[in-house]
């Protein structure tokens, strides 16, 4: 457990939002009372999002954001202290997918999710981390995968890279801010059902979607409420589904034996 965290009269920062679990942690934090900074690559999605909150009696502000600019994430920063006054909570939520074979994918491939996944975090940290720690609250969500605590996917190495790389830098976050009093969330989803597909780039032969665990597919809107829970209740770790604890503890158990299972069922 890090530290909890009361949403009421707070302001979000939620990068990634104008669909999908970004969209759906906007509307759960303001439902909670807090007020909310929408940021999407397409500005007309992250203006549409802040639309259904103030629809709903809440305060948001919706803006384009691209997290692969430092500026541009200065520039989110600055918005929501000019409008709002402070920043309590950043989500860092935007993604890109590149599928692949691993022995053909490209440096391009690599670099632009690498990019987007976990160097936007690295800028958000640099944006936004003095405010909290100045201020000596506040809470941080980074959105990873289940994809990054199990290796799911051969087909999507860079996304898989990624997410183990940003679960390891969320863990680490947690222990640094937690005696400054800023809590940390990773949220690990797995099959829900959002439009990562627009974000997908494919790389030669390949599956036309992502590979994906035989997990129940989950509402963005249950991620959603998921996340607020845990940023209201100081929780550290977010899955969207049992089986993947329980997959977790069976590798840490074993494995050797795990892994092996997971190459007999590869094999044609």
């Amino acid at each position: 457990m890090t530290r909890p965290f009361a949403l009421e009269g707070s302001v979000a920062v939620v990068t990634g939002g104008g669909s999908g679990i970004g969209r759906a942690a906007a509307l759960s934090f303001a439902r909670r009372g807090a007020r909310v900074v929408v940021s999407d690559l397409v500005g007309e999605r992250s203006e549409a999002v802040a639309a259904e909150v103030e629809a709903a009696g809440g305060q948001a502000l919706g803006l384009a954001a691209d997290v692969t600019r430092e500026a541009d994430l200065e520039a989110l920063r600055d918005h929501a202290l000019k409008r709002f006054g402070q920043v309590d909570v950043v989500m860092n939520n935007a993604g890109v997918l590149a599928m692949g074979s691993p022995e053909t994918l490209p440096d391009e491939a690599w670099r632009r999710v690498l990019e987007v996944n976990l160097m936007s975090i690295a800028r958000s940290n640099r944006v936004f981390l003095p405010l909290l720690i100045e201020q000596g609250q506040g809470h941080v969500v980074n959105t990873s995968s289940a994809s990054g605590l199990l290796a799911y996917g051969f087909d999507r190495l860079p996304y898989v890279a990624s997410k183990h790389a940003v679960v390891g830098v969320s863990e680490a976050l947690a222990l640094y801010l937690g005696p400054k009093g800023i809590g940390v969330t990773c949220l690990c989803p797995s099959g829900v059902a959002t439009n990562i597909v627009e974000q997908i780039s494919f790389y030669g032969q390949t599956s036309s979607s992502p590979r994906s665990p035989e997990h129940a597919t989950v509402a963005a809107e249950e991620v959603g409420e998921l996340t607020a829970t845990a940023v209201t209740q100081g929780h550290f770790l977010v899955l969207t589904v049992p089986a993947v604890r329980d997959e977790l503890v069976e590798r840490a158990t074993d494995m050797e034996k795990y892994l092996q299972q997971r190459i007999t069922e590869q094999a044609p």
